[in-house]
């Protein structure tokens, strides 16, 4: 039994460190890469129409400021289209309609597009009013976004410049990452994807991904790849996926910023997270074969592009070492020194975190001092994360659960407030799981998964008590 518990403790252990040297790897292209950059186009003196999509479901707090920030894009009124897209049940619908109407009077192009279901939900929104969409070019904002005003002018000019270029990514920026220590943390996790793999996607070609909001669609790219589909709650991972098969080309702009709210509360992050953990192991499944028989792209492409989806499987490989820790105490199995092998390529993703502010930030040294909590919140997410894996492969109705907002306006109101998730019984469990692993490994002079234990302990608790103190 001992020697059956010990290969699947190697097992989870080497997969990690897998996903450690993909880390490495990111670090090492982007090294690499690091001067490609892509000239900005001139501005032409005709530019084409335009249409901007603002999907929304209950944004009472936000939705007047995404109206306002969309209108006043610079950008010919003649050839800008704005839709608001709404599912709202609340009374979103009547103060999104009151300022449409107020702009509608000084001869804006703007429309509220209401569905009384919420079918397919985002994804089900989306296809629902592209057949209303009048440009050639879709930009999509979710209702925390607040682009510059010159976002269309940075960006609709390069797929001018290139017709096979199908979708444009820009970079998210962070509204309130100074508001508490979750939302800086948080800010750091979002830098590391957007400055250092997908810079590192696009430039070399990895399978880049549309990231669901900051961004622009050629809309004939759109409809070539099949439309939006409501088959993942990752719709955005599907049709970019869907996209890059197709043969369409994909463009990261780090130097365009879109500004967006963090969630402020652990529940509502725990809820994003598991959402993205859902949609991309949903993704996985359904794209794993034709990304690995795609001939387009290299073999290094496609193994990293399955790496990405999967990545949030790391969670659930986190537990397994966990769980696996107590019974080979008992046994008084001493792990052997090499191990630390596995463990040092982990230091792959840190690494990533620390670039992607340095390369980002004159003050990045000041903004690590958050890299901490991340890490602890990282670790404690892993039950929340790991069920939301499981419901994609296992679960039959996959249920989209907003990220509420509150636009700076303190806390939530209980109406938004998500539901008490009882997954924090299972954070308080591993916690003490971990802690009885210590106290046993103390005992019986099992010095050398102390450190492992020690931070399951601390992240497990920290983010069940973060949960349980915004219960007051």
């Amino acid at each position: 039994m001992i020697t059956f518990l010990v290969v699947l403790y190697l097992l989870a252990l080497a997969i990690l460190s897998l996903y450690g040297l993909v880390g490495l790897l990111t670090l090492w292209l982007y090294w690499r890469h690091r001067h490609d950059e892509q000239p900005q186009p001139p501005v032409p003196l005709e530019l084409p129409a335009v249409t901007i999509q603002l999907p929304i479901f209950n944004e009472r707090y936000v939705v007047e400021g995404l109206i306002d920030t969309a209108v006043t894009l610079d950008y010919p009124r003649d050839k800008l289209q704005i839709q608001i897209i709404d599912d709202s049940t609340d009374d979103t619908t009547e103060i999104a309609a009151a300022r449409i109407a107020h702009y509608r009077q000084q001869g804006v192009n703007i429309s509220l597009l209401h569905r009384d279901n919420q079918q397919g939900y985002k994804a089900g929104a989306l296809e629902n009013a592209l057949p209303q969409a009048s440009g050639e070019f879709i930009a999509i904002f979710d209702a925390d976004f607040q682009p510059q005003p010159d976002f269309l002018r940075q960006t609709i000019p390069h797929f001018l410049a290139e017709p096979e270029l199908g979708m444009i990514q820009a970079r998210w920026g962070h509204l309130n990452d100074g508001d508490s220590a979750l939302t800086a943390a948080q800010a750091i996790a979002l830098d590391k994807h957007f400055a250092m793999e997908q810079n590192v996607r696009y430039w070399a070609n990895l399978f880049p991904k549309f990231n669901g909001a900051g961004g622009i669609w050629r809309q004939d790219c759109m409809i070539d790849a099949g439309g939006w589909e409501d088959d993942t709650v990752c719709e955005d991972l599907c049709l970019s996926t869907r996209a890059i098969l197709r043969g369409w080309e994909f463009r990261f702009l780090n130097d365009v910023v879109a500004p967006a709210e963090l969630p402020a509360s652990i529940s509502a992050y725990k809820n994003q997270q598991a959402r993205w953990a859902k949609g991309s192991s949903q993704c996985l499944v359904k794209f794993g074969r034709p990304i690995l028989a795609d001939r387009q792209h290299t073999l290094v492409s496609r193994l990293y592009a399955l790496f990405s989806m999967s990545a949030y499987s790391t969670h659930l490989l986190l537990i397994a070492l966990l769980l696996l820790q107590l019974p080979l105490i008992m046994a008084d199995y001493q792990l052997p020194g090499w191990l630390l092998l596995f463990s040092l390529a982990g230091i792959g993703q840190p690494l990533l975190f620390i670039a992607s502010q340095a390369v980002l930030y004159p003050d990045w040294q000041r903004r690590l001092r958050h890299l901490p909590t991340l890490l602890l919140i990282a670790i404690g997410l892993a039950p929340t994360n790991t069920r939301a894996i499981l419901q994609a492969f296992f679960g039959r109705e996959h249920v989209f659960i907003r990220t509420p907002k509150q636009g700076g306006n303190g806390r939530i109101s209980p109406s938004y407030r998500l539901r008490f998730d009882w997954i924090v019984a299972a954070e308080l469990f591993f916690m003490a799981y971990a802690a009885l692993s210590i106290l046993l490994a103390l005992r019986q002079g099992n010095l050398g998964t102390l450190f492992f234990l020690a931070i399951c302990v601390v992240g497990f608790g920290y983010v069940a008590f973060l949960t349980l103190r915004e219960q007051k």
